[in-house]
């Protein structure tokens, strides 16, 4: 005789809905082939809450809502850790245990002391470093636009928002090494992308005779190429009496611990260096080339951001005293963030069961949050396909849900340059406006690659045109 063990006490879980996916390969397949499109029929299938096999019995949660949202960023965030996770593991070959990868006390450790260096009053500080910076770039475009030569804005973003970076955050001249980085980081993301969609990438990432890691590893040692003499310039620096800048580098150099009284080892300061090198200028660069799309898609947005600029700037480089009153501009800003946010996917491992929007979330569960969709949430945003920089007037925003908008994430993890972002981006926008109209060079379709961020395939040729004085 035999029993049927039974357990009335404990209710079944209910899982959010979603696809059934092959048995053997899940949805990997799907989303390897395109990731945004499959994502987003899922949405309009199953809603703000589904549930996908990535492969055998792994299976991942895609959250849409702003509760969602607050909950795993806010709420209870400490159950929602950034590792393990296979999304960011596979960033752990390129930005290692920095800021953007690393949790717990270990991180609010290493916050704590970049924190003093994005402060409002030390970013006010970076504005004549910027400004400088990008009437260099305006210098070239000059004689560009007068040989009716177009640019690639992804290319030319990159090289300034580097440029930018290097000077404000490290003092040194990045600007010869532009290429380099620019070319090996290009080449790293798409990398990562492929590892990301692969089942076994977090496995095989980590396997130098599997030929893409060595290529991954191969363009990583280019960029280490970069940071390690950012390291050792300012070591000499120091050892020779030459003075100390007090920028995030310093900072972190000087930086000990409470309790062995020791300063950051090498590979600490590595990871740190390339974490903001790379999340310093990537996310800006693409940000500001989408601002440039949309605007040449929608002259009178463009020619009202033009005659704000004309107002408040009167042909003079604008300061960061400007910027409140370029509301029009960053008003620009953000609703380009909204339709196209750089880190248009965020990941999470729950750490205990959980339960969202009345689902239940296994311990080990990944969690995807994704800022492209929220953003994109008919409940919250009328019409959410349409670029309307008004959607961001100061009353508008106030009738949202905090978490309906994410481009810098949330809660205590929130981007750390946040504020460094806008105020950079608002100064080149501006400073572009008033002496340069953008126009898209090609009739082409300007299609979506979502990397590890996500950018315009192919990058996005203009031609620029001159204003009239």
């Amino acid at each position: 005789m035999s029993f049927r063990h039974s357990t009335p006490d404990i209710p079944p879980r209910k899982h959010p809905p979603g696809p059934r996916g092959n048995a053997l390969w899940g949805s990997v397949s799907d989303l390897r082939r395109d990731i945004l499109g499959t994502l987003g029929r899922w949405v309009d299938d199953y809603g703000d809450a589904l549930r996908f096999r990535f492969y055998l019995d792994h299976y991942r949660y895609l959250f849409c809502h702003p509760q969602h949202n607050k909950h795993i960023l806010q709420n209870n965030n400490r159950n929602y850790t950034r590792l393990p996770n296979p999304t960011n593991g596979l960033l752990l070959p390129v930005v290692g245990n920095g800021l953007l990868t690393s949790d717990g006390d270990f991180w609010l450790r290493q916050r704590r002391l970049a924190q003093p260096v994005f402060h409002r009053r030390r970013i006010a500080g970076f504005a004549q470093t910027m400004t400088r910076a990008a009437a260099r770039l305006l210098e070239q475009w000059h004689d560009r636009a007068r040989c009716k030569q177009p640019v690639d804005v992804v290319q030319e973003m990159m090289h300034l928002t580097l440029d930018i970076a290097g000077k404000t955050l490290f003092s040194v001249d990045l600007t010869r090494d532009a290429e380099k980085v620019g070319s090996a980081f290009s080449a790293v993301n798409r990398q990562l992308r492929d590892f990301s969609a692969h089942p076994f990438g977090i496995y095989l990432i980590k396997q130098r005779w599997y030929p893409a890691t060595r290529r991954l590893l191969d363009n990583v040692a280019q960029l280490d190429k970069v940071v390690h003499t950012i390291i050792s310039r300012r070591r000499r620096q120091r050892e020779q009496g030459q003075g100390q800048t007090q920028d995030v580098l310093d900072m972190l150099m000087d930086a000990r611990d409470e309790e062995t009284g020791e300063g950051m080892s090498d590979r600490q300061l590595r990871d740190e260096v390339m974490t903001m090198m790379v999340a310093g200028h990537e996310t800006s660069a693409i940000a500001l080339a989408w601002t440039f799309y949309l605007l040449a898609k929608h002259p009178a947005a463009q020619a009202r951001l033009q005659e704000e600029v004309d107002e408040v700037l009167g042909g003079r480089t604008p300061t960061v005293e400007d910027i409140p009153d370029l509301t029009y501009t960053t008003m620009v800003l953000e609703e380009s963030l909204r339709l196209y946010p750089p880190p248009y996917l965020l990941t999470r491992t729950a750490q205990e069961a959980d339960k969202i929007g009345g689902f239940d979330v296994e311990p080990g569960g990944i969690i995807v949050l994704s800022p492209y969709f929220t953003h994109r949430h008919p409940n919250f945003w009328e019409e959410p396909h349409r670029f309307d920089p008004q959607r961001f007037t100061p009353e508008r925003k106030a009738q949202r849900p905090r978490y309906a908008y994410l481009p810098f994430g949330g809660g205590p993890h929130l981007c750390i340059g946040k504020s460094f972002a806008m105020t950079e981006n608002t100064l080149i926008l501006a400073m572009v406006a008033q002496r340069f109209q953008l126009q898209l060079a090609s009739d082409r379709p300007v299609r979506l690659e979502p990397l590890i961020t996500l950018r315009p395939k192919g990058g996005l040729s203009m031609r620029l045109e001159e204003r009239q004085s």
